[in-house]
Order: structure tokens, then C-alpha cells, then sequence
């Protein structure tokens, strides 16, 4: 029966958690910029992940627009959204790199995914706005 009610309590406590996680608190905000900010793998992997979902998305639909042809501008893309993830990391939150795997595994975190939502952007701007 004591079992019982302490995971009862449990999972109402790790309700709460999650809920109280969901909102974006000005400090987490200011965690985003602070170098002497502690980092698990999972959240500076996240956010690597959605800063490269945002520059592939804001350069395909420029590049779409402009209208840019040919493979020099992904492959500037893939210069251009490295460049951000490795500034980002290296220089302005200062993490020692192999705590998290290295250099490879931090440029790597989300660039499938952005370099496939950079091409969609780009694709269908491009189609719909010079066809």
C-alpha cells in the first residue's frame, strides 16, 4: 500500500515538473546565452537541433526567393549553418566539446533534418514564386 502512494506521489510530482517545464521562464531564456550555464548532452543537442531548423528554414525561403540556382548554395548553406552552431557553441556558451562527444557529434546535431527542411523551403518557394 506504501508503494502505492508514493508513486502515486511520484507521478503527480513529475506532472508538475513537466508542466512547470513547458512554459519558457526568462531564466532558461538567459541560459541560452550564459557560458557558466551547466548543459546535459539532451539540451545542448535540442538546442543545436532547432537553431539549425531555424537557419535552414530562413535560408531556403531566401534562397528561394532571390531565386538561386545550383549545388555552391547548399553547400554555402551547410557552411553558413555550421559556422552558427559552431560560433554558438564554441564561442559564446565556451562548452568543452568532449564532454559532448566531440566537435563531430555537436556539427552534427540536427543537420539532416535543417538540410531536408532547407531544400523543401527552397523548393517550393522557388517553384511557386518563378513558375
Amino acid at each position: 500500500m506504501k508503494e502505492s502512494k508514493s508513486t502515486k506521489l511520484n507521478q503527480q510530482q513529475q506532472q508538475q515538473d513537466n508542466h512547470q517545464n513547458v512554459h519558457l521562464s526568462p531564466s532558461k531564456l538567459a541560459k541560452l546565452f550564459d557560458p557558466d550555464a551547466s548543459w546535459d548532452k539532451d539540451q545542448l543537442g535540442d538546442v543545436l537541433h532547432w537553431i539549425r531548423q531555424v537557419v535552414g528554414l530562413i535560408c531556403g525561403l531566401l534562397w528561394g526567393t532571390i531565386p538561386l540556382v545550383g549545388g555552391i548554395w547548399i553547400i554555402l548553406f551547410l557552411a553558413i549553418s555550421s559556422g552558427i552552431v559552431y560560433g554558438y557553441y564554441a564561442m559564446i556558451l565556451k562548452v568543452d566539446e568532449e564532454d559532448f562527444g566531440g566537435h563531430a557529434a555537436l556539427l552534427q546535431e540536427g543537420l539532416f533534418a535543417s538540410l531536408t527542411l532547407f531544400l523543401l523551403a527552397w523548393i517550393l518557394v522557388y517553384s511557386l514564386a518563378h513558375f
